[in-house]
Formats: C-alpha cells, sequence, structure tokens
C-alpha cells in the first residue's frame, strides 16, 4: 500500500496529468483534492487527446476508482458536461466515480461575480479562467455556500439558491454595474439534472479508511501549481486555493502520517498563464520555440502560455515548502534543437524568491550545450543524448533530489521511468 501525492511546482501546466494517468496503472484509486474546473490536465493516449478539468486524471482506467474530495468546488454543469463527454468516447466513469458531499458548488452567480471583476480591474486584473472558482471558495470561507449535499434538499433548495443569488445579484448591478445571473435558469437546471449528480455522493475520508485498510495504491491529484497557492505563490496572481501538498489533509480527510511520498512535476522550463511575476520570461526566438514546439496554449481558457528558462530557484523553494521526494521532469523533448540553455540558479537582488511578488527579480544564469537529436519518445535514459543527461544531471545537483521520471513526449508510454514510486 502507498499514498502518493502528486503536485505540480511552478505556475501550472507542468504536465500532472499524464503523469497521474501514466502512475495510475499501478494505482486502485486517484483522488482530486483542491481547486475546481479552472483546472485542464491534458493526456494523449493512442494519439487522441482527453482534456480534464474536473474529474481526476486517472479516470481513463477502467478499474480506477476517481474521487472528488471536499477541497473541490463544483460546478454541476461542468461535471455532468465532463462525464458525459467521456461517456460518448466509451469510458464508462459513472459507476466509479465518487463526489464528497461538502464540495461547495460553483454557480452561475459566481462566474459573473468572476467576469465582472476581471473587467472592473482593467490593468490589475489579476488573469483568472473566469470560471466563478475564487467567488465560490469566498462563500465557503463566509459559510454561505450551497454544497453538493444540499442538492438533496427539495425543501429548502430553491429557498437558499435564490437568496445566495440575490445577494450576488445586488454586488453585480449595484457595484460593478454588470448584467445579473439568473435565478430561475439555474434553479431549473439544477433541479433537471441532480438526480444524476446525487448517486455519486460519498463521505470520501469514510472511503479513502476503507481503501487503506484494503491495502490500495492511492494517488492524490493536485491543480494549477505550488507558485500559484493562495499563500505561498506569487500573491495577488495566484489561484483561491492552497496548492501545496500540505492542503490534502484538509482537502480530502486523509491523515498526515498516512501519505508515503509528494512527487513533484516541473517543466524543464517554465511556463505561465495569466498575469503576474515571471523572472525568467522570455521575449526573444527562444522563448518562440518554447510556445511552438511545447504547444503552450491553456486546456482550459486557450489563451497563450508565457514560456521562460528553467527556475531553479523558485523549484528550490516549491521542493521545501512540499517536502518533495522525487521529481518528474516533462517536455524536455521540447528543449531539442535549441544550440543553448540556460538555468536560473540566484536572483542579483533578493534572495528568498518571491517574497516580495512585485519586485524586478533579476536573474543569473548557468549555460549548458543544447542537443539536436531527437528525443521524442524515449524509453531508456542511456539513450538521450548526451547534453541532455547533462542537463538533467545539473537540475538534480541544484535541487538536491532525484530526477525519477523524465517525460519525453505527450503519450502515455513516452517516458523514462528511472525509479518506480509503487
Amino acid at each position: 500500500m502507498s499514498s502518493i501525492v502528486i503536485i505540480g511546482l511552478q505556475w501550472g501546466d507542468e504536465g500532472k496529468g499524464k503523469i497521474v494517468d501514466s502512475l495510475t496503472q499501478r494505482s486502485d484509486a486517484v483522488v482530486r483534492f483542491q481547486g475546481g474546473h479552472n483546472a485542464g490536465h491534458t493526456i494523449t493516449v493512442d494519439g487522441k487527446q482527453h482534456i480534464l478539468h474536473l474529474l481526476p486524471s486517472g479516470v481513463l482506467h477502467e478499474k480506477v476508482v476517481c474521487l472528488i474530495a471536499n477541497g473541490v468546488v463544483v460546478s454541476p454543469r461542468a461535471l455532468l458536461h465532463e462525464v458525459q463527454e467521456l461517456t460518448e468516447t466509451g469510458i464508462d466513469i459513472r459507476s466509479r466515480l465518487y463526489l464528497s458531499a461538502a464540495c461547495p458548488l460553483v454557480l452561475e452567480c459566481h462566474r459573473l461575480l468572476d467576469e465582472a471583476r476581471e473587467a472592473y480591474s482593467g490593468t490589475r486584473a489579476i488573469g483568472t479562467t473566469a470560471n466563478g472558482i475564487g467567488p465560490a471558495y469566498e462563500d465557503k470561507i463566509a459559510r454561505r455556500a450551497l454544497r453538493v449535499a444540499d442538492l438533496s434538499d427539495k425543501t429548502n433548495f430553491k429557498s437558499r439558491l435564490k437568496s445566495l443569488f440575490e445577494y450576488h445579484n445586488f454586488i453585480l448591478k449595484h457595484y460593478y454595474r454588470y448584467r445579473t445571473a439568473d435565478f430561475q435558469e439555474e434553479y431549473d437546471f439544477i433541479k433537471d439534472h441532480r438526480d444524476e449528480i446525487l448517486p455519486w455522493l460519498s463521505i470520501i475520508p469514510e472511503q479513502l479508511r476503507r481503501l487503506r485498510d484494503q491495502a490500495a495504491n492511492i494517488l492524490f491529484e493536485g491543480a494549477q501549481g505550488v507558485l500559484l497557492d493562495v499563500d505561498h505563490g506569487t500573491y495577488p496572481y495566484v489561484t483561491s486555493s492552497n496548492t501545496i501538498a500540505g492542503n490534502v489533509t484538509c482537502g480530502t480527510g486523509i491523515p498526515l502520517q498516512a501519505i508515503d511520498c509528494v512527487l513533484g512535476v516541473a517543466k524543464a522550463y517554465v511556463t505561465r498563464v495569466g498575469n503576474g511575476p515571471f523572472p525568467t520570461e522570455l521575449h526573444d526566438e527562444v522563448g518562440k520555440h518554447l510556445s511552438v514546439q511545447g504547444h503552450e496554449t491553456g486546456a482550459t481558457t486557450g489563451r497563450a502560455r508565457r514560456c521562460g528558462w528553467f527556475d531553479a530557484v523558485a523549484l528550490r523553494q516549491s521542493i521545501q515548502i512540499n517536502g518533495v521526494s522525487n521529481l518528474c521532469l516533462t517536455k524536455i523533448d521540447v528543449l531539442t534543437g535549441l544550440d543553448s540553455l540556460r538555468i536560473c540558479v540566484r536572483y542579483a537582488n533578493h534572495d528568498n524568491p518571491f517574497n516580495n511578488p512585485l519586485a524586478d527579480y533579476q536573474p543569473e544564469y548557468i549555460e549548458l550545450p543544447g542537443w539536436t537529436q531527437s528525443i521524442r519518445g524515449v524509453r531508456s535514459y542511456e539513450d538521450l543524448p548526451t547534453a541532455a543527461q547533462r542537463y538533467v544531471e545539473q537540475i538534480e545537483a541544484i535541487i538536491g533530489i532525484p530526477i525519477d521520471i523524465i517525460s519525453t513526449g505527450p503519450g502515455r508510454e513516452e517516458n523514462i521511468v528511472r525509479s518506480f514510486l509503487f
């Protein structure tokens, strides 16, 4: 039995979905512990792309149990749409999906609030996905949220939903001068579809206890990345939840001592969607190479991702905060064709990364030779070009933990596995 937490160590989009999918082959259950449908996890199987937002990335393995825990905020529309899309491709998820009764609901009033705030902020906009995730978490903390369990309360749900819409519509109309949310349309949708959702309700902590009693292998999957954590990221340009490994206990109810390993996932370069500091960002031909060869557009928003050199300073902080014991390096194949490569090893004017997110961080680099030989799909470390091996080993030396998995392409099997975690 093993319980492994998988988290992104940068600003999200590190390729966590593919790694979760790969490790699920040795797993019995996959648990999503935070975030909402602002996540975008792309998995390529037999040349076909599957983009997941709410469902755990292990869902493509037909015998694996998939759990959405209480730390996730859930849009009924997004969840049903995603389940339907998978069903149409022949993937049965309905019989093995479990949804925490304690998940707060993401509703249309939340989405419009997200839109209105971004429009109102102008040049100070954070760059959210505008899916309503932040406002839904706000309602949770303010103790006014409707939760998945409330869908079964046919006596009081309508009046509570109406009250919530009236509260948010007042702000939308009178403060933001924005359009309001249609309560009746939202209520009718939920009334028509709640019987599809209610069979998935579960008490996730109890289910996890049973799985552990059965000596099951369990993966805990986060969304976004450590540098977007609401407490430890580049605030205020962050997401609305705690993305760090420590949130697994809050977001699922599993005890700390049950976690055996924290696997961090990082790209062989760095990307960021939305606004905020990015010390190693590139605006030259190398940045264009990374963007084009890495197909760097957001899976949720379709926005172009900002690209830059590998930042070992920020990565060390992410590793320290999360107690990362093992690392997966993704998209190293994207670097093929570059004459030389750079790794940021310090900031000239700051010792601690992002202690002031609005500061002008000045990166200092070491330079390594590049390679021209294609490494797409390479499965053996010894088959990598010498320069690629040197790049991997230099990163290991800087960060002080082993790189156990190296992703050499988007496909499920395009990995070099140097150590098995299960």
